[in-house]
């Protein structure tokens, strides 16, 4: 038996070990704090000349959009969804800044000389062509948060120098636009000859997808089609010519160039399903501005109405519900309840604060116009006032003294939508839940409202430092010769 003594002494030696910090490590794992969930992918991909009406989901049934009817029943659609332009570059600004053309001073595509404005009674203030550089955009918070960020096809807001989306935050960016075949891209990149865009975009995007399939990736994918020219290919021109037309959609090669878009889609989403990145992945799919068509119903006889945004007034280029309104679809399995229809407005500034609160990263520190979308998607109220347009330039159309715009101002409040037009200061107002095509002007019914809501829409303008156009004598300045009226865009005489 152990000495009295001796027990005595190892019991204290054994206490005292005990109570040293780093005893109990020694046999037991050491507590390793929880990691944090992987952060999303995000892939949004952007159709070019889209038109509300055009999906199979929103009514479309001459088009053909299993893809993106399939996307919509995984996730929500809107049917308020709004781009931030009546054509390209200020939606897409607008994406990227998270700002209005208001702020950023991008309202149009090109210059305001690309339409005779000096008939006209307003003088438009300069377009800004590049996105200023001073403003932080979506790939760049996401890059610090962590992000693989790549972009693939039409950028349109400074292809040159620090312009170029290659030195805007994205690791990976080659543009294109122009042709759907025979196209060239920047930075130049191999393609087989005869190769459709949207398969080539594709194919970018899937690769980029599978070599970054272990972190958080973001993929902006803007594609050209469905802009003009019309080129498609054959075989599917040839599906479409057998298949009878539905009103205004009859065009058998927009329809084909339509297809293309959502086989597109599609692959990207069977990507994610081959590699088990589907749950982990946000995808959202929309247009930069409404459908090339619905000119022809607004008395511009020689529109070229390529399709119809019916039930919406008008079409691209103008400030009505056809010009404006777009499809807007997001997927988040497990996130967003699968079949979800909102009839939230939405817009596209809303884009980059839900990017940066979905990637956990920090917002840019500049005024931001949207608002974040994330709890709405998760089932909650959308918690947002209005909505506001400005376009202080002109748009014009094919034949004499034809415009598919004039310098307006619009704001959506609630279901109510007021432009005024800033030539001879008229309001018009249109109760959208009632007479979604705006075909009821309420300005003389309801004035209160419409004093309320262009009082609104001045208020904005101001806080957002919104240049307005001038007031200019049209004899004078006609007197040293009147310009072309229509000018081609550099790519398209539709923008």
């Amino acid at each position: 038996m152990m000495p009295i003594m001796i027990r005595t002494l190892l019991l204290v030696v054994t206490m005292a070990l005990a109570s040293l910090p780093h005893a109990a490590a020694q046999d037991a794992p050491a507590q390793v704090p929880p990691s944090q969930p992987r952060k999303p992918n995000i892939i949004f991909i952007l159709a070019d000349d889209l038109g509300w009406a055009d999906v199979g989901c929103y009514g479309s049934t001459y088009y053909e959009t299993p893809n993106i009817d399939r996307l919509a029943s995984q996730g929500m659609r809107f049917t308020s969804g709004y781009s931030a332009g009546p054509n390209c570059t200020p939606t897409r600004a607008a994406i990227m800044s998270g700002q209005y053309g208001a702020r950023t001073g991008i309202f149009t595509v090109g210059s305001i000389d690309r339409f005779d404005w000096r008939s006209r009674p307003l003088a438009p203030p300069e377009n800004l062509q590049n996105l200023p550089l001073n403003l932080r955009i979506v790939p760049q918070p996401l890059k610090d948060a962590g992000y693989v960020t790549g972009m693939f096809g039409k950028w349109h807001l400074g292809q040159k120098g620090e312009f170029h989306p290659s030195q805007r935050g994205f690791d990976e960016a080659v543009a294109t636009a122009g042709k759907h075949f025979d196209f060239k891209t920047d930075p130049a990149v191999e393609h087989p000859q005869g190769q459709y865009l949207a398969d080539f975009l594709t194919d970018r995007s899937v690769d980029f997808i599978q070599r970054n399939k272990d972190k958080p990736l973001f993929l902006y994918l803007p594609h050209f089609g469905v802009h003009t020219p019309r080129q498609a290919k054959p075989g599917l021109i040839e599906k479409f010519k057998a298949k009878p037309g539905v009103g205004g959609h009859n065009d058998p090669v927009y329809a084909a160039m339509l297809y293309s878009v959502d086989e597109s889609l599609g692959r990207i989403m069977a990507t994610l399903d081959e590699l088990k990145l589907a749950d982990d992945t946000l995808v959202i799919f929309s247009s930069d501005n409404g459908g090339v068509g619905g000119y022809q119903r607004e008395g511009i006889e020689k529109g070229n109405d390529i399709t119809d945004n019916a039930p919406l007034r008008g079409g691209k280029g103008m400030l009505y519900e056809g010009g404006i309104r777009v499809p807007f679809i997001f997927r988040f399995p497990g996130k967003i309840k699968a079949g979800v229809t909102s009839d939230a407005p939405i817009i596209s500034v809303d884009l980059l604060p839900s990017f940066v609160e979905l990637a956990r990263a920090k917002s840019p520190d500049q005024p931001l116009d949207g608002v974040s979308l994330v709890s709405h998607l998760h089932g909650k109220p959308l918690e947002r006032e209005d909505i506001f347009w400005h376009f202080p330039g002109y748009l014009g159309a094919p034949g004499d003294d034809a415009w598919r715009t004039k310098p307006v101002g619009v704001i959506r409040s609630g279901d109510y939508k007021l432009l005024e037009w800033y030539e001879d200061g008229t309001v018009e107002l249109y109760n959208l839940k009632t007479d979604i095509g705006e075909k009821h002007n309420l300005a003389q019914k309801q004035p209160e409202l419409a004093k309320s809501l262009r009082a609104k829409l001045v208020s904005w303008r101001e806080e957002t430092g919104a240049r307005m156009p001038a007031k200019q004598d049209p004899q004078k300045s006609q007197a040293g010769g009147k310009r072309q009226r229509q000018r081609r865009a550099a790519d398209g005489e539709d923008e």
